[in-house]
């Protein structure tokens, strides 16, 4: 029951939810071009829902295979058309409308990224400053002299506002440089500049998270380890633990910050760890027992509590949200097609491409860590299935474009067996990707 409520609904709403907006990009879009629309259905397979509305009775479905949908238009190639109605065969129009009715999908799916964000740009987001932590021993940015508490101020020369600017400036440019130099700002107020070298990220293809593997990790600001909220029935609230105690010590060990108590109880699962904590005018020795948890075949432990006092959020008015929410989804288009096309010349490694297993991963954790982290993942995938269905491959939206483009080059329409070659290239290429992407999904969780 956990595994459901925890990682397969919250991946269900988000893929439903994915796929209902980039269908209904195409619904909408052909009803204004006046095609008639058939069927609306979410999922594959045959519907265990199905009901008609709206003047044209079209069927609205629900089928049991929810990795994607479809829209189905009126078009004499599906089927015989009635005189009446030839004017509103998909088939019949011209190919500007029917550029527009296919494009609309994954187009639909890049402006609702731009609303995820701009959404919680208005109401407010966490965004630490781009401060260093101490980096690991030998990495490469100790070894560029990086220290404890310097704070990055450029990226080759561009500036950076957050950790999260950070990131992605980051990543755009490493991964086209063998170095990418940083300008810091350290404690003492110095202004200097550190030259990190993105070999080690480039030898394993950019798997995992880069940026850790090279040193460079955010140093998180110290927050009293307050005991915010108990989740029910977690390791915690069988421990005895209360909404407003302090953690002293763990196993006499010293806990001075939320950060380390949460290392402290993720590197102990399963084990019993006794608990000094402040409450009220009491210290009480209170014996917690972390739960198990897999995370990328990592066994971690958790004890089920929140931080009292929040971080800082910072909101903007819908002028300045909408500039940075459009900023965000193409600085994210544009890294994913970089990736997508380093990984084409075999400069990143195919590890990097996930399936369902990996997103209901996330999903289910990005959930349970608040709506912040949740929709963002939900923008993230919106953004990837833009420009996966964009992609020049027939039976996806991108190869019917290019169909039209051609037809409009040739003035006449592809040939229909030079369609039907294109169909069967475009499945056993979805087929080839779907084996692969549940091959890494196995791998990264039962291997790795």
């Amino acid at each position: 029951m956990n595994i459901i409520l925890h990682y397969l609904l919250p991946f269900l709403v988000a893929i439903v939810l994915l796929v209902l907006v980039h269908e209904l990009g195409h619904f909408l879009v052909a009803r204004w071009c006046g095609v008639k629309v058939l069927r609306f259905s979410i999922g594959f397979g045959k519907p265990f829902w199905t009901t008609r509305r709206g003047e044209d009775q079209t069927e609205w479905a629900l089928a049991p295979i929810p990795l994607g949908g479809y829209v189905k238009m009126l078009d004499e190639r599906e089927g015989e058309v009635a005189p009446e109605e030839l004017h509103r065969a998909f088939n019949r129009q011209p190919v500007g409308k029917r550029i527009l009715i296919v494009a609309a999908g994954p187009l639909i799916n890049f402006l609702f990224a731009v609303v995820l964000f701009w959404g919680m740009f208005v109401h407010g987001v966490y965004e630490p400053p781009a401060t260093l932590a101490a980096p690991a021993e030998g990495s490469a940015a100790a070894i560029a002299g990086v220290k404890e508490g310097e704070h990055v101020q450029k990226i080759d020369g561009i500036a950076v506002e957050s950790w999260s600017d950070l990131r992605w400036r980051f990543l755009s440019h490493a991964i086209d440089a063998d170095q990418v130099t940083l300008e810091v700002r350290t404690p003492e107020d110095e202004i200097l500049e550190r030259h990190i070298e993105t070999q080690t990220a480039r030898a394993t293809g950019w798997q995992g998270d880069p940026m850790q593997s090279l040193g460079l990790m955010l140093q998180l600001p110290k927050i009293r380890p307050i005991v915010g909220a108990v989740l029910p029935k977690s390791a915690a609230e069988e421990g005895g633990l209360r909404i407003g105690d302090e953690i002293l010590a763990i196993e006499g060990v010293k806990i001075d910050s939320w950060e380390t108590l949460a290392r402290t109880v993720g590197h102990s699962p399963g084990v019993p760890l006794l608990f000094d904590v402040q409450r009220d005018s009491a210290t009480l020795a209170i014996r917690v027992t972390p739960q198990v948890e897999n995370h990328e075949g990592v066994e971690i432990g958790r004890i089920g509590v929140e931080v009292l006092n929040k971080r800082p959020r910072i909101a903007y008015g819908p002028v300045d949200a909408a500039r940075r929410a459009l900023l965000e989804t193409w600085e994210l288009s544009a890294l994913s097609l970089k990736m997508l096309g380093k990984m084409v010349i075999g400069e990143v490694s195919t590890k990097n491409l996930s399936g369902p297993i990996t997103i209901a991963n996330y999903a289910g954790k990005s959930a349970q860590m608040g709506w912040e982290p949740y929709l963002r993942l939900l923008a993230l995938i919106s953004v990837s299935l833009g420009i996966f269905n964009l992609l020049p491959i027939p039976i996806l939206d991108g190869g019917l474009l290019l169909y039209y483009f051609a037809e409009i080059i040739k003035r006449g329409p592809i040939s229909k067996r030079g369609e039907e070659i294109g169909q069967q290239i475009g499945m056993a290429f979805l087929l080839t990707l779907m084996i692969f992407v549940f091959y890494n999904d196995i791998n990264r969780f039962f291997f790795d």
